[in-house]
């Protein structure tokens, strides 16, 4: 009986635990996989040097070399 009581207590904790989480997450307006991004502040690119495809600008030079 106690077993059952604790595993209850455990899977409600649980659960609100993952509600309050996902309405924090939904209130702040990060979406999923923004840290994925090349131009996320948390992989220290600037903004200046990512051009509008996400690649830095030797990169975008290098491809652009091999098409001409």
């Amino acid at each position: 009986m106690v077993n059952n009581l604790r595993l209850l207590i455990i899977a409600a904790a649980m659960g609100v635990g993952f509600l309050l989480g996902y309405s924090v997450s939904d209130s702040t307006g990060v979406e999923p996989g923004y840290f994925d991004a090349a131009e996320a502040g948390s992989y220290g690119v600037a903004e200046a040097v990512v051009s509008d495809d996400g690649l830095s600008k030797e990169d975008q030079d290098y491809y652009d070399s091999l098409t001409q």
